[in-house]
């Protein structure tokens, strides 16, 4: 087996995270790539096997980062005693979404093109993932405030997929627009409160 010559590799990734910016998953040239790092298409191949390949290498480490945070935040609140739940809600949602903020702003790059350039990819469904996990965690807290005594109104399933998707669209829209990181600290915090009032009232809790 040849010898993979030294810095090649992180030249790759960084002409690629450049084209992809630029051009999107889709339009992106394995030719460009390899031109722009002074290599070859095989080169690419050889140690990315595609071009999703490459894309995940320069994305999928971060990914699984982010989501598994936001999956070990719901899962820890889940297993919070029933009766501290309600007041634990805004703070453990809070919590959560100032950490992956703070992720998501320290690899600014790798979000932006998870966010708007990954079309094409199984990367693209980032936020429906979110949303469809966050969907889950709230009838799970509905079913706790339910078993306290404090049943929530019906909520209708289709108003209840918009408001979440409407929120997690909000919060990316930070670092899509790669908000001063002063400023996007107070809007997520008053994009925290506004949307947990509103779903408070929503659960007829608030």
């Amino acid at each position: 087996m040849a010898k993979q010559i030294e810095g090649v590799y992180e030249n790759i990734i960084a002409c690629a995270t450049k084209e992809f910016l630029n051009k999107g998953y889709a339009d992106a040239s394995l030719r460009t790539i390899a031109a722009e790092a002074h290599t070859t298409t095989g080169s690419i191949y050889t140690r990315f096997g595609d071009k999703e390949g490459l894309f995940e290498a320069i994305v999928g480490e971060h990914y699984t980062k982010v989501m598994q945070m936001y999956k070990a935040a719901q899962e820890e609140f889940a297993n919070l005693p029933a009766e501290s739940q309600p007041n634990n809600l805004a703070s453990f949602s809070g919590d959560c979404m100032y950490d992956m903020f703070l992720y998501c702003y320290d690899n600014l790059e790798i979000f932006k093109l998870i966010l708007l350039k990954s079309d094409g990819t199984k990367f693209s469904h980032m936020i429906d993932e979110m949303v469809e996990i966050e969907v889950e965690a709230t009838h799970k807290y509905l079913n706790v405030l339910k078993k306290l005594g404090k049943p929530s109104p019906k909520i209708d399933t289709k108003l209840e997929h918009m408001i979440i998707t409407g929120m997690f669209n909000t919060y990316f829209e930070l670092i899509i627009h790669e908000m001063p990181i002063k400023d996007a600290k107070l809007y997520l915090k008053e994009m925290r409160e506004f949307y947990t009032a509103g779903w408070m009232k929503i659960m007829g809790q608030g």
